[in-house]
């Protein structure tokens, strides 16, 4: 690489899942609804023609036929559940997350980051958002013939960010006639309703014809509150209270009140008069905040979306094929008011306001309960990509040629509520007084303000208690929380031309080639509201993010057969593409990938590969803006933190006292690690990044043995080497390297309040990330003979993980490779089985689908199963839980008047995982993969 300097709880749907099954064993993929020219098909992961190529590299399809066997209704969802997925890139129980991402789906394989995978329709770039990130949901799933699924390396035949695999979409083409149909579910606790219904209409004539699926679907959000192991806190039932925020919806300020008239946070009696001193009480744990009671477990989601393919024979030989795509995307979150602090902002309760009760400027805490946080982010999507493609001989020699276009635009406007407007809190809080009227008024009698400006607002007033500057005044609300609006725009363009074909035959049978040309350009913007650019307001704090670059790439690919029928040697060919890729921002890359195929004997493939990959940086990662977060960390200044160096030298230094402890949100001291920041820390882009770059190995063997008879059975070992990967310059290191190694460079973005605690920091991105993993998959599917009592299919799809190792730091500073294997999310194990059974019109699917047990740090006054573990020469207590298999069923008959009738549920045992404290891939204490409960859900499809 060359690198420049600079509703229906009792109805019930179609499609259970066969998860991570998909079909076959891995090896073959599906034909197109238009079987043409079967010979010589073009199979993903490959661009030269031919009917075994399919077979030289890991590849699931997943036809439409299985997809409709499962109880899922978007791409994601089905992808989610195979068994080499990873955790969720983005879960919708992710109720925090914020940014452009936020509302998406996305796919995650060998849990390499969903960036790592590249999503193609119908062979061609998804769209993507300015991080990368390929929307799913953008693609209606009425449309789709089948999913390919490459588990290997393809940055030689597709380029930049198909370093884990490549997801294509291939959809329904040459449709003629009408389908339509409805499906209807929600949980057994009679909450996430979901609709879908959909409409699938082509015409096909003599040259050409049209298919047009239309689609609408929508899903209700959950609460929080509704779920056991997210209602009570961050700990689950058995902890309530745990978590809770003492910045409460009853208020608070700081104070003397109460017996001995210490200083304290004093909240309001109940019943009490808020201007008198006497009325207040120490505010107790029992009156904190219970957020979970506000939020969102999973977000609610709308989606529209219309495709349209149309294909026209242009003479015998030529075609020409247009595929459009238009999708809007609704999604809905909501979280807890936020938890407002007049310390973090200087607005005090000024001492001049009518509704002090001490007379002197007092700082307070209130959670703005009255009015949640809410963000409703809409994406809408419009794809154009044509195509004329064609075919011609040359001796006995057949070719294949195309060129083509894309033009993907998506466009993203998110909707915020319920962060305040710090210029109007300072006046809210400011002076006010009780006019002639009676009614409270900003300013003074001397210089009142009018109230169409300015609402005074009491914040130690608590919620659900009436009186004047309630937060519950429609008035007050309107004046403090305006709505924000947040847009963004990322365009893909690109052109395409390939030529594919057998240029001689060999002894062993035809040298296959194909070679092609691409130019693409990237373009995004993502602008934040200005408020959050200026920090004036409660939000997260974020500036614009803008850029774009433009590419040309080259690529060659050989297929070279080497031997053929012979003793030992049915066919012994080797596979060859190497990619040309020149950015005009970072440099040039060359990346190449081999492929060997042997088949010994009839029915039994042995097959290898190595693959060079990169994924560029993107335009977020370039051209981004600086983004606030409130972080999770270690103090290592604090008494808590596991090998505290409290009183060093570097802890000294930066004013840190001596027996220092943590402070956490409202400046609490710590209970449990890593402890959440009370200030936003702000992290960056960065100009200078390189790619990343990978190495991918694969081995596996296919055999079908002649003698059972619908018997395939496929193993494949993978390994996958990552260096230079982009990350953030996590607070953690940061702050091990300050005041642990004592680098006092690493301490410049590190700013301390007078109390000790971190309240801002500064960390960016960097090429420091190291990944390698490795692990096995293995494939049955055996179809049974047909009995008398119907037909038996089985497929049973596993996963193993026998390493998954990230680039890291011990104590003392020295690089280490960090085992996730068992880390939550890090299944060593993931296995699915599928039973099909079929009789007459009627069939019945159930899939199990297990993951092994998990781990997690230990906390404290948490159980801890292994408090002697040890990893990296270091402590490292751990708690284990236990391993977990969600069984899943549908029932469908097929009716005589040409339609299908489904009822099934997904998690049918109604069973729920473990309490997981860290909260992986969540906000709650839960994994964020992990089934929520019991979905019930019902289908009809009717055929025309």
């Amino acid at each position: 690489m060359n690198c420049k300097s600079n509703t229906l709880r009792d109805a019930v749907v179609l499609a259970l899942a066969v998860g991570a099954g998909g079909t076959a064993t891995a090896a073959y993929a599906q034909e197109s609804s238009n079987p043409t020219n079967l010979d010589r098909i073009e199979v993903t992961g490959s661009r030269i023609r031919g009917s075994e190529m399919e077979t030289q590299q890991p590849i699931i399809s997943l036809d439409r036929q299985t997809l409709e066997k499962q109880g899922f209704t978007s791409v994601a969802d089905v992808l989610q559940n195979l068994t080499s997925a990873g955790s969720p890139a983005i879960s919708r129980a992710d109720a925090l997350a914020s940014g452009e991402n936020v509302g998406g789906y996305y796919i995650d394989i060998r849990n390499l980051g969903a960036p790592r995978t590249l999503v193609l329709i119908n062979g061609k770039r998804a769209g993507a958002t300015t991080g990368g990130y390929q929307d799913l949901g953008q693609i209606p799933f009425s449309s789709i013939e089948r999913i390919d699924i490459l588990k290997d390396g393809a940055s030689s035949i597709y380029g930049s960010d198909a370093i884990a695999g490549v997801v294509n979409i291939i959809t329904r083409k040459r449709f003629d006639g009408a389908e339509a149909g409805a499906y209807f579910g929600q949980f057994s606790e009679g909450d996430s309703d979901t609709e879908q219904y959909w409409l699938t209409i082509g015409s096909q004539g003599e040259r050409g014809g049209v298919t047009l699926p239309a689609e609408y679907y929508k899903q209700d959000p959950v609460f929080a509150k509704d779920r056991d192991f997210s209602a009570y806190g961050n700990a689950g039932p058995d902890y309530p209270g745990s978590g809770w925020s003492p910045v409460s919806y009853n208020g608070s300020w700081s104070g003397p009140c109460g017996p001995g008239g210490a200083t304290t946070w004093c909240t309001l009696n109940q019943g009490g008069d808020p201007t008198n001193v006497a009325d207040y009480h120490p505010i107790t744990a029992a009156e904190y905040a219970n957020s979970n009671q506000e939020m969102y477990l999973q977000t609610g989601i709308e989606r529209k979306s219309l495709y349209v393919n149309a294909n026209y024979d242009l003479t015998d030989t030529v075609v020409f094929n247009a595929d459009m795509l238009y999708n809007e995307r609704q999604t809905h979150q909501q979280i807890a008011g936020y938890p407002y602090q007049s310390g973090s902002f200087g607005t005090p309760l000024d001492a001049d306001s009518a509704f002090n009760p001490v007379g002197r400027d007092v700082a307070f805490r209130r959670r703005l309960w009255e009015v949640p946080r809410t963000t409703d982010s809409s994406l809408k999507t419009l794809r154009f990509a044509p195509t004329i493609s064609g075919a011609f001989q040359i001796g006995d020699h057949a070719w294949d040629w195309d060129v083509g276009a894309l033009w993907n635009r998506n466009d993203t406007t998110k909707t915020g509520h319920g962060d305040a407007s710090l210029i109007a809190t300072e006046q809210a809080l400011g002076p006010s007084f009780i006019n002639g009227d009676g009614v409270a008024q900003c300013g003074t009698a001397a210089n009142p303000i009018d109230l169409g400006s300015c609402r005074p607002w009491n914040p130690l007033l608590p919620y659900g208690v009436a009186g004047q500057g309630s937060l519950s005044d429609p008035d007050l609300q309107k004046f403090l929380f305006p709505y924000y609006t947040d847009t963004g725009r990322t365009k893909t363009t690109s052109y395409t031309a390939n030529l594919s074909g057998s240029i001689v035959t060999l002894p062993a049978g035809d040298l296959g080639l194909a070679v092609g040309v691409e130019h693409r350009e990237e373009s995004g913007r993502f602008v934040p509201d200005a408020f959050n650019q200026s920090g004036q307001s409660t939000g997260l704090a974020a500036t614009t993010t803008e850029g774009k670059y433009e590419l040309d790439e080259i690529y060659l690919e050989l297929n070279v057969p080497i031997l053929a029928d012979m003793a030992f040697a049915k066919e012994l060919s080797l596979n060859v593409a190497t990619r040309y890729s020149d950015y005009d921002n970072f440099g040039d890359t060359t990346n190449s990938k081999f492929g060997l195929v042997w088949r010994p004997i009839d029915g039994l493939l042995i097959r290898g590969t190595y693959a060079e990959g990169f994924r560029a940086p993107t335009i977020d990662n370039l051209y981004g803006g600086i983004g606030s977060s409130f972080e999770s960390y270690v103090d290592p200044c604090g008494i808590g933190a596991p090998n505290s160096v409290n009183g060093n030298a570097a802890c000294n230094a930066a004013g840190v006292p001596a027996g220092y402890v943590q402070l956490g949100q409202g400046l609490v001291p710590c209970t449990a690690y890593p402890c959440q920041t009370p200030d936003q820390f702000i992290s960056g882009s960065n100009p200078n990044l390189l790619p990343e770059k990978s190495k991918s190995k694969t081995a596996g063997i296919v055999w079908s043995p002649q003698w059972v008879e619908g018997l395939d059975l496929s193993l494949d070992w993978y390994s996958y080497k990552i260096t230079d990967a982009i990350i953030s310059d996590s607070v953690d290191r940061i702050l091990r390297d300050c005041y642990v190694l004592g680098n006092a460079s690493r301490c410049d973005g590190i700013t301390r309040a007078a109390d000790g605690h971190i309240s801002a920091m500064f960390y960016g991105l960097a090429n420091l990330g190291e990944l390698e993993t490795e692990g096995y998959d293995f494939g049955v599917k055996y179809r049974l003979p047909e009995f008398g009592i119907g037909q038996f299919s089985i497929d049973w799809q596993t996963s193993y993980v026998s390493k998954y190792d990230e680039a890291g730091q011990d104590s003392d500073g020295n690089d280490i490779m960090i085992g996730r294997v068992g880390d939550a999310g890090y299944f060593r194990v993931r296995s699915n089985v599928g039973v099909d059974w079929s009789l007459g019109d009627f069939s019945v699917n159930y899939t199990a689908r297990y993951y092994s047990g998990m781990k997690e740090s230990c906390v404290t006054n948490r159980p801890c199963t292994d408090p002697d573990h040890y990893a990296n020469g270091e402590p490292d207590p751990v708690r284990w839980t236990g391993s977990n298999t969600f069984h899943d069923l549908q029932v469908s008959w097929k009716a005589p008047w040409n339609a299908t009738i489904a009822i099934g549920a997904n998690n049918v045992f109604d069973h729920q995982g473990p309490i997981m404290f860290s909260s992986p891939n969540s906000d709650f204490a839960y994994y964020g993969g992990f089934d929520y409960s019991r979905f019930i859900y019902a289908k009809y499809v009717q055929r025309f």
